[in-house]
């Protein structure tokens, strides 16, 4: 098919996500290799955001590839959750290895938010408490209980939701302030969350799910010792800490996982993205030894058709390979220098960018409307300069994600010095257009 033809046949025929379908321009692409996405008539578009970050080894990668067609050369394409299955042994083994102790029994799902719904039952079950705490900066993926899970406004259209969610503000939210260094904010939130803790009842709460590391609502790392406070002041009253390391799981931010910065372990923790470079749907909750415990004793409540399906699993197998073959996570940690320096570089020649930062291979940018930093658009907002940076990103050749008065950079962990420039030339020749609409 040309692009015109698979664009209308797809807007004809199927609805797109988080938007109207009369109002999409879907990006036609036919084929990808490495760090590259190919249009049907051949234009070459460099991926800078994973897609949704989660191609974390690159597209198309022969070992992955040959990994399935083995798979599926040894007759063997789906059994029921129920059976024991090479792969699913493999995996789980693999994991326990990775994952710090004492986080050793995994469920396989089919993506995060399946993976955080049956953290939200484990939690319950196990505590046999009902109340779960999140930020309001978070995203925990859009199945029922995880929109309520949410905090960012793709929350609103999905309310009302099943009870017993409980938000509070992040340690760093959008315009208050906890104060201005890692210490007071620090000291000043978790007092705040105690406090909240209290008044809702130590005693109904089960869990407080957090991104160890936030992910689509900015890309913000906690502040130094919030995360080990955070674990002691929950591990006071009973309340497990559920780190959803969705997004930024299996190198993303230079650890295998985002919660190892701060030197702690969560009861449990939820992945998926990563975990097959998203070449086939796979997600996986990781329990603790005490709850896996419970669950050897009591049932687990929760289970769909194709949990533990043994294509993911072999994907996730072959990926496992390529990450630590490759050393993919050292090698994130080590790009973080390189992209931050392209980040300081346009923050130093645009006055429309507040702000560049990242963990690893973790990236946003911010741009500004004026020198005093306000946002060149509003919360859960847009604006023309904004609109006009996303056309400018996709006509030259750039794929990542312009939301509100953001953009990301999180590329595969794969990219060479050499791609990480060509994207970020193609960046500092479109922040022309948001220099142009800042105020001064």
């Amino acid at each position: 098919m040309t692009s015109d033809e698979m664009i209308a046949l797809c807007k004809q025929y199927t609805l797109y996500s988080w938007a109207a379908t009369g109002a999409v321009k879907p990006l036609p692409i036919a084929r990808t290799e490495g760090c590259y996405l190919y249009t049907p008539e051949g234009k070459q578009i460099l991926d800078f955001n994973s897609q949704l970050m989660c191609v974390n080894i690159g597209h198309a990668h022969p070992h992955v590839i040959a990994a399935l067609k083995a798979q599926l050369d040894r007759q063997l394409t789906y059994v029921y959750p129920g059976t024991a299955t090479e792969m699913r042994a493999r995996v789980a083994k693999r994991l326990a290895k990775i994952v710090p102790d004492p986080i050793n029994t995994f469920f396989f799902t089919l993506g995060g938010a399946e993976s955080n719904e049956n953290a939200i039952k484990a939690a319950r079950l196990y505590t046999g408490r009902q109340k779960i705490l999140s930020r309001y900066r978070s995203y925990h993926g859009s199945t029922h209980a995880c929109m309520q899970l949410t905090g960012d406004p793709r929350r609103w259209h999905n309310e009302p939701g099943p009870f017993g969610f409980i938000k509070v503000m992040d340690p760093v939210p959008y315009n208050f302030s906890f104060g201005t260094s890692d210490d007071d904010i620090t000291r000043n939130h978790l007092t705040y969350l105690e406090e909240l803790i209290q008044f809702e009842g130590p005693h109904t709460i089960a869990a407080m799910f957090v991104e160890a590391v936030t992910g689509t609502n900015g890309v913000l790392p906690p502040p130094k010792g919030w995360l080990r406070g955070l674990k002691a002041l929950l591990e006071k009253y009973g309340i497990l800490l559920v780190c959803d390391e969705v997004m930024a799981g299996f190198g993303r931010t230079g650890k295998w996982f985002s919660f190892e910065h701060a030197g702690i372990v969560p009861d449990i923790v939820t992945m998926a993205k990563g975990l097959t470079s998203a070449y086939v749907p796979l997600g996986a909750m990781g329990v603790s030894d005490a709850i896996a415990k419970h669950f050897n004793e009591n049932v687990f409540w929760g289970g769909l058709t194709y949990n533990a399906h043994v294509m993911g699993l072999a994907a996730a197998d072959a990926v496992l390979d390529v990450m630590e073959r490759d050393n993919l996570v050292e090698r994130a940690a080590n790009m973080e220098a390189v992209i931050q320096a392209e980040m300081d570089r346009l923050k130093a020649k645009h006055p429309s960018v507040k702000t560049g930062r990242c963990i690893g291979m973790f990236g946003i940018m911010e741009v500004q409307k004026n020198a005093a930093g306000e946002p060149m658009a509003p919360y859960n907002g847009s604006h023309p300069a904004m609109d006009k940076l996303a056309a400018f990103f996709r006509d030259n050749g750039l794929f990542t994600f312009v939301r509100w008065h953001n953009f990301m950079v999180n590329p595969p962990l794969t990219i060479t010095e050499a791609q990480l420039r060509e994207g970020f030339a193609i960046i500092d020749r479109g922040l022309e257009i948001t220099d142009a609409a800042f105020e001064g």
